[in-house]
Order: C-alpha cells, then sequence, then structure tokens
C-alpha cells in the first residue's frame, strides 16, 4: 500500500503519527478486503487521513478514508455525516468508528479554491442552512470545547504577542458565548472553508472533513476569512470584511454574535500557536509570527 510522501512525513509530528503510519498499509488493505473494493486511482490524503478512490464490488465509483486515531476533532465525522445524509455534505455508503475508516461517495477533485471568494462566500453560506441541523448527543460540545480553550489562553498570558486589550476581549466575548445556552444543540462543520468543499454530480458541491460538534452556527465563518490570505493582499481589512457580510448575508446570521465567535476564534488561534511553540521548547518561527499577524488582522478588521 502506498501512503503518499506528504502524509508519511507527518511522522516528525510525534510517536502516535509514526506509529499510525505504519499500520496504515496494513489496515487499509484490510478494509478493502473486508468491503471489498477496489482500488481506483492514486492515493490521496488530507492533514491526517489517507483517501483512495476505490470501486465496490457492484461497480459504484467511491472513496475510502482512514483517518488519524489520535485525531480528536474527526472523531465523529462518519456520525455527523450520517445526520446530514448527503444534504450539503459528501454521502457517507459506510463506515468503521473503531478503525476510522469511512467509504464515501466519489466526490470531484475541484474545489473552491479558484473561484472568486465572494462567491465562493456565497457557496458556503448556502451550504450552512443544509449542515445546521439538530446535533446528534454524542457530539462533544463547543461551549466545552472552548472553555479548555479559553482557560489555556488565561494560562498564556501576555506570551501572546498582540495587544492585551484584543486578548481580553476574546477572553470576555468567549465567556459570554459559553454561558450562553444557544452555542449548543446545533451540528457545525467546524473548519468549512474553500478546500473542504469540492464539486459533485450529485449536488453542485459537497462539503468534506468536517470538525464536528453540537455548537452555535455563528461559529462557523473564521475560516473562510483566514484561508487564501495573499489574496487579500493591499486590501485587507475591505476584503475581510466583504467575505464576512456575504457569509452573514447568505446565512441569515447575527452579524454581532457571527462577529463575536470571529475575534474569539482568532485569538484562540493566536494562543494555539504559541501553545506549539512552547512545547518545542522554541521561539515562535517567522510563518508563526506572521499567522498571530493574520489572526490580530481579521479580528480588528470584522469590528472596525
Amino acid at each position: 500500500m502506498f501512503i503518499p510522501r506528504a502524509l508519511d512525513a507527518q511522522r516528525s509530528l510525534g510517536e502516535e503519527w509514526g506509529d499510525w503510519l505504519d499500520r496504515l498499509p496494513r489496515l487499509a488493505g484490510d478494509v478493502l478486503e473486508e468491503w471489498r473494493l477496489v482500488l481506483d486511482g492514486e492515493a490521496l490524503h488530507g492533514h491526517c487521513s489517507l483517501v483512495l478512490p476505490v470501486r465496490t464490488d457492484a461497480g459504484e465509483r467511491a472513496a475510502l478514508k482512514v483517518t488519524f486515531d489520535g485525531d480528536d476533532e474527526s472523531e465523529h465525522e462518519g456520525l455527523a455525516l450520517q445526520r446530514w445524509a448527503g444534504h450539503g455534505a459528501v454521502r457517507l455508503l459506510r463506515a468503521d468508528p473503531h478503525r476510522r475508516a469511512l467509504l464515501l461517495e466519489r466526490l470531484h477533485t475541484h474545489d473552491l479554491s479558484d473561484a472568486w471568494d465572494i462567491d465562493a462566500c456565497e457557496v458556503v453560506g448556502g451550504l450552512y442552512a443544509a449542515l445546521h441541523v439538530p446535533a446528534p448527543a454524542q457530539l462533544r460540545t463547543l461551549t466545552s470545547y472552548v472553555e479548555r480553550c479559553l482557560d489555556d489562553l488565561v494560562v498564556l498570558g501576555r506570551d501572546v504577542p498582540m495587544p492585551r486589550r484584543h486578548v481580553d476581549q476574546a477572553l470576555a466575548l468567549g465567556r459570554d458565548l459559553v454561558s450562553d445556552p444557544a452555542s449548543t444543540g446545533v451540528l457545525v462543520h467546524g473548519d468549512l472553508h474553500y478546500a473542504n468543499v469540492l464539486a459533485a454530480d450529485r449536488e453542485p458541491w459537497s462539503a468534506i472533513d468536517p470538525k464536528p460538534m453540537s455548537g452555535d452556527p455563528h461559529y462557523e465563518p473564521a475560516p473562510m476569512l483566514w484561508n487564501r490570505w495573499d489574496e487579500l493582499a493591499g486590501d485587507l481589512r475591505n476584503g475581510v470584511r466583504r467575505r464576512f457580510h456575504t457569509l452573514v448575508d447568505v446565512a441569515l446570521l447575527d452579524e454581532a454574535r457571527a462577529r463575536d465567535w470571529v475575534i474569539v476564534r482568532a485569538v484562540l488561534s493566536a494562543g494555539w500557536t504559541v501553545q506549539r511553540a512552547r512545547a518545542g521548547d522554541r521561539s515562535l518561527a517567522q510563518g508563526e509570527q506572521a499567522w498571530i499577524t493574520r489572526c490580530l488582522t481579521i479580528a480588528k478588521a470584522v469590528q472596525d
């Protein structure tokens, strides 16, 4: 079983990754055999998953996805896809949660990365309506996740290299949102951006790769703001605001609540960047410093 080089490079992330990658060829091979699947193209991959184009014993084109079993965020991906039942998202054909194996309908490889960003925001804003349904009871809650992240941000203190007033603002907004009952109960994708929406035959566009939680629809917009960043060069503030308002308007979100979540997510992301550097006992790399600057720019742009 061939493992794409870029996926195999994740060994550098730690022993747990190396163990999974060593097991992956046998794991994928066992699922192929048990589910009577035949390889039908070159292996693809995500950040933490192997994706194999296959055909079923009935000749149906599909894709076998096997995900890193140490990735907590995608633990309930199959459950979310089952709940969506192909409405706004890739259709789930079969699942083995224990092995993190999913058999999915085959989509095209074309995503929203080449679309004008406002057109892409309109597509994603339209998908929100299909995806934001009552959450299965088994999902972790957005509030419990964010509460832990806010506690970590407090511990970082002044190590986050952005003005303290923005960190304090994110902490205050985050605590208010965590205490609000409206912040749970809806199935949210969690990482819906340009590359996680693929063209399809059954529907024009379908979401993939959810990081599902029981949460608040207003939590969703941030990834659409911080991806495809280079395209906004020279007009960062207005570019961010155009994307934000397009998403809010198309999805009929409450602007103030969506803004609060963007601020919280942007500052928390900056905090995670500092945490990773701390864990490696090193200073922030140039790219990490640039990411923190991006997060600060977004937090400021949506409230200017």
